[in-house]
């Protein structure tokens, strides 16, 4: 079994830090939630790096809301439904879909500059949306424009603490209620800091797999320490494989937006045929998962390792303008964006599951909340409609305070004392062990998956259990940890689920089987597996 600490523990021996909110994360779910905390609290950031540092940053698409007045909450709330193969909340949705263009005003209010035509935003499509309604900035970068913004304001609010190049280790609960987080120093000493409210924002778990579009630091943190703190987590088998990232020798696997095949671009196998008539008839913009699957069929068939993007039919000038950072990065590489074919590849992208919230983010801990990729609002539900991660973690955020003003202050200190006697250091280096489960995940609980592989890769990986019982104290160590937990639960879960649906496929369950199979499947760490039902409105 997972112990409930990664490492021994004595909190009265600690030092402690009292504050009102803990954010854990510094992408667009911490930040945005950060400021909106900050308004009436007095609240403390954790990123395990630099406020710089998320996923958001990698966001080319944009952010999906109802702003046109050819579109409606309607409309967004079916496409999501859709995308979502039956397992989506619809009273998350719902929530989103309504809620979703105040949250951008905020945005706007915060200091976010969207791309504007003609006095009104310019508004792109994305596979499986049905209107216009995806804003962008600066063309392709509005990730990095959001947390540009946000994070400039971050820093200039005297309620604000941000603590860079600290590493929350776990959650302190007592009693099914968190208190706060054990965080060890940038020094290696640690520290418990009390708060009222605990707000993971710690973003998703792309380094399960080798080849993946999310940075280094997307190690499953949030998922991992919630489930030792006893929270439920739902969902995890679904994970979404972004069917276009840049693959060329030298090159990280970087995203190539799926808003590129929104303007009209075309995919081609190695002989230069376009293929995916032959699969889905909304071709390219068929929904992410059914087009990655299709990537990897027609790589199978020729015998390649890549297939190739076509955005040659626009001008130099039109590819320039909409797309810039992907044009720049590609030519760092002697790719011509506007002239060449474009090899890419599928690749790791977004975790749809995570920890399970209610509508105000609260997780089944009292007191704990998680906002954006690391939360499991039910928005996602088996497959992400393209742009809604972005809105999910505003409007969620927004709520997530709104539940904080009711909360009483903590008064008392739980005794904690974990003594494990955990003496020994891991044999192997860690970036060994995280490479051989990276390869374990890649191989049976990638993009296709059958029965026998994933008891394989499950055999393998309950082989590095001993992890638990080492002393750990780096950065890494503690991170490889929380990989570890993280793809357990996905891989069991993998095997649990027998069929086919949304981002999850089994070659020997292709079909979905909505008579057994339309409910989650949720882990808690002392109550082990248990079905959630779905909410139907």
């Amino acid at each position: 079994m997972i112990p409930r600490y990664l490492v021994d523990v004595d909190l009265q021996a600690l030092p402690h830090i009292h504050t009102d909110v803990i954010v854990i994360g510094a992408g667009i779910a911490g930040l945005f939630t950060a400021l909106k905390a900050s308004e009436t609290h007095k609240v403390l950031m954790v990123t395990k790096k630099s406020l710089l540092d998320s996923n958001t940053r990698y966001a080319q698409g944009g952010i999906a809301a109802v702003i046109s007045d050819e579109d409606s909450p309607e409309y967004h709330y079916q496409d999501t439904l859709i995308a979502g193969a039956g397992l989506c909340s619809s009273s998350a949705v719902d929530v989103l879909v309504h809620e979703g263009p105040a949250g951008v005003t905020d945005l706007i209010r915060m200091g976010t500059e969207f791309d504007m035509e003609d006095g009104h935003f310019a508004l792109t499509k994305e596979g499986a949306h049905s209107q216009r309604r995806i804003l962008h900035a600066q063309g392709d970068a509005t990730g990095a424009e959001i947390v540009r913004a946000l994070s400039e304001k971050t820093k200039q609010s005297p309620n604000i603490e941000i603590w860079d190049d600290h590493f929350v280790i776990d959650l302190v609960t007592d009693d099914g209620e968190c208190f706060g987080a054990l965080v060890q120093r940038p020094d290696g000493h640690k520290v418990f800091v009390r708060a009222n409210a605990t707000i993971l924002c710690s973003g998703g778990a792309g380094q399960l797999y080798r080849y993946t579009t999310n940075p280094d630091i997307a190690t499953a943190d949030g998922i991992s320490i919630a489930y030792r703190a006893g929270a439920n987590i739902r969902d995890v088998e679904f994970v979404q494989f972004h069917p276009t990232s840049l693959c060329y020798p030298g090159a990280p696997r970087f995203l190539i937006s799926e808003a590129v095949r929104g303007e009209g671009a075309v995919l081609r196998n190695i002989n230069g045929e376009r293929f995916m008539e032959r699969y889905h008839p909304q071709l390219e913009l068929a929904p992410r998962d059914v087009v990655a699957r299709a990537i990897v069929s027609e790589m199978e068939q020729t015998k390649s390792t890549f297939v190739y993007i076509d955005f040659t039919h626009e001008s130099e000038a039109t590819v320039k303008h909409r797309f810039p950072t992907i044009y720049e990065f590609c030519l760092n590489f002697g790719l011509d964006l506007s002239s060449d074919w474009i090899p890419v590849a599928p690749a790791a992208h977004y975790m749809m599951g995570g920890v399970e919230t209610d509508l105000y983010g609260e997780t089944t801990v009292k007191r704990l909340f998680a906002c954006g990729e690391v939360s499991s609002t039910g928005v996602h539900g088996a497959n992400r409609l393209a742009s809604n991660s972005l809105s999910e973690a505003i409007v969620f955020g927004r709520r997530i305070v709104e539940r904080i003003e009711s909360l009483t202050p903590v008064e008392r200190t739980p005794e904690i004392r974990e003594d494990l006697g955990r003496h020994g250091n891991a044999i192997q280096p860690v970036v060994e062990k995280k490479l051989k489960l990276q390869k374990v995940m890649l191989r049976y609980v990638g993009l296709k998956r059958d029965g026998k592989g994933l008891q394989k890769g499950y055999e393998e990986l309950k082989r590095q259990l001993s992890i638990y019982d080492s002393h750990l104290a780096k950065r890494e160590e503690y991170e490889f940890a929380n990989l570890l937990t993280c793809a357990l639960l996905t891989t069991e879960a993998a095997l649990i689920r027998e069929e086919s649906r949304g981002g999850h496929y089994r070659e020997d369950f292709p079909v979905s089987n909505n008579a057994v199979w339309r409910k989650h499947i949720v882990f808690n760490r002392m109550n082990g597996i248990t079905e959630g039902r779905i909410d139907d409105v």
